[in-house]
């Protein structure tokens, strides 16, 4: 693969592209936008969704010990009063006097807004959940809340769970789903967002063993994000200070990702020990422990818990994967010298794995480029584009990430009946008959995959 340049790309740089080319819009737009809040569009929901299905991949059908689940977005108000949640999932909040603007107290220096210098109010506590009505009437007992996390509805169905699959401890619940925090300073794009996406698996295991199974997943958490593509020295492993962990664990560590202005955190493994299932044991009174046959002892379970975030891991992707670089003449329009823009996604990260590129709109060329993105295209995510010069569509593909174009040019309908495979880091071109294009594809993509592992 060509070299990977060390640079940190700025975020206006990354936002300028994802509006350009498809990966993220702002939502509600056409009515000026909705605070923090983001629609992912043709090419980012390819993204974000390779992402989750990795995760899946990687977490679920690759291993034994572990079963998903889909569990509801709205759930019992009890299941957030035994959680802590109604209590505890609060932040310290100050409001200017003057232009009214809100900041959680840990984001800000000194005692003026940080907006207009206004006097701010003294600290109050905000609950992060957003909270609605059930039913016709809008009372105190129709209250459900947006789920803040997806862990508790893993928690509550951990018995229906361990007694249909009838497994063993150890074993893991996970979970793909919207989450909701009515955050106060969100910010950094997709990064901190009031509606995303979780990816959390509960790992329940015996007593005494939490230790051992917190170091496992923290190493395999760090071995996924490399396993794709993220360089090693862009992440890093944050053990928590005591002062900083939640309510609910005894230890936490943050893998951490050096964005374009800092380390932020993509994914937390926590040790919960038996908080959740003991909080619901006792407020719901069902009976939520374990029974060892092989040692006959009855327990309740501790829980490892890592904990990622699908829209920033796919900005950290999306950041790790940009480069720039200087561009060919025959690559595009203009002349030595101009900037090719290119997204260097492992090639199961990216959106568009191959596309098919007509030499032009030839009505000698369309049908064949058509016949062969027919072939391509139950096998990979592919792309089909005809429109401008060869040129700019090269630049296109770049700039969302597709490993390999397949072009279809006179050649092929007039001559040998083969076309020309181009690769998106290494820029070389090698022509092979369509006979054996998918064959050659899946060749080269395994080449890339070696490539992007180190």
């Amino acid at each position: 693969m060509a070299e990977r340049k060390l640079k940190r790309v700025d975020l206006d740089t990354l936002v300028s592209l994802s509006k350009r080319r498809g990966i993220v819009f702002q939502s509600s737009e056409i009515y000026g936008g909705v605070g923090s809040v983001w629609d992912y569009g043709p090419i980012g929901v390819e993204l974000k969704r390779n992402v989750k299905n990795l995760w899946w991949q990687a977490m679920v059908r690759e291993r034994d010990d572990i079963v998903g689940l889909d569990a509801a977005i709205l759930m019992n108000p009890e299941v957030w009063a035994a959680s802590g949640h109604i209590s505890n999932f609060t932040d310290p909040m100050v409001e200017c006097k003057k232009c009214h603007h809100r900041f959680r107290v840990d984001n800000i220096q000194g005692k003026a807004c940080p907006d207009c210098a206004g006097e701010l109010t003294e600290p109050r506590m905000f609950n992060l959940m957003f909270k609605t009505f059930m039913g016709a009437v809008e009372e105190e007992a129709a209250v459900v809340y947006l789920r803040p996390e997806t862990a508790q509805g893993i928690f509550v169905n951990f018995s229906n769970v361990q007694q249909t699959t009838r497994r063993k401890l150890p074993f893991g619940i996970a979970q793909i789903g919207k989450s909701f925090r009515n955050e106060i300073t969100p910010g950094n794009f997709i990064f901190r967002t009031r509606e995303f996406e979780q990816m959390e698996m509960e790992f329940f295991c015996k007593p005494g063993t939490d230790e051992e199974w917190h170091r496992f997943w923290i190493h395999f958490s760090v071995d996924f994000f490399k396993r794709y593509g993220i360089r090693g020295e862009k992440l890093r492993v944050r053990h928590h200070e005591e002062s900083e962990l939640p309510h609910y664990s005894t230890g936490s560590a943050d893998v951490e990702y050096e964005f374009p202005w800092g380390w932020g955190e993509l994914e937390t493994i926590s040790d919960r020990t038996d908080f959740d299932l003991k909080a619901h044991m006792q407020r719901s009174g069902k009976d939520l422990s374990y029974f060892d046959e092989e040692t006959k002892e009855r327990y309740v379970p501790f829980v490892i818990e890592p904990a990622m975030g699908a829209d920033r891991t796919a900005l950290a992707f999306l950041a790790d994967a940009y480069d720039e670089e200087e561009a060919a003449p025959a690559e595009g329009p203009g002349k030595a010298g101009d900037k090719r823009v290119v997204l260097r996604f492992h090639p199961d990260i990216a959106p568009v794995t191959v596309a098919v590129l007509p030499l032009s709109r030839n009505e000698k060329l369309v049908p064949t480029a058509k016949k062969v993105h027919d072939i391509l295209r139950p096998l990979f995510n592919t792309q089909y584009d005809d429109s401008q010069s060869i040129g700019r569509r090269y630049r296109r593909q770049d700039e969302i990430g597709t490993p390999l174009c397949v072009t279809v040019d006179f050649e092929t309908v007039e001559k040998d009946d083969s076309v020309t495979i181009r690769n998106r880091d290494l820029m070389t071109q090698v022509r092979v008959p369509i006979a054996r294009l998918a064959e050659a594809v899946r060749e080269q993509l395994d080449v890339m995959r070696k490539d992007c592992h180190g």
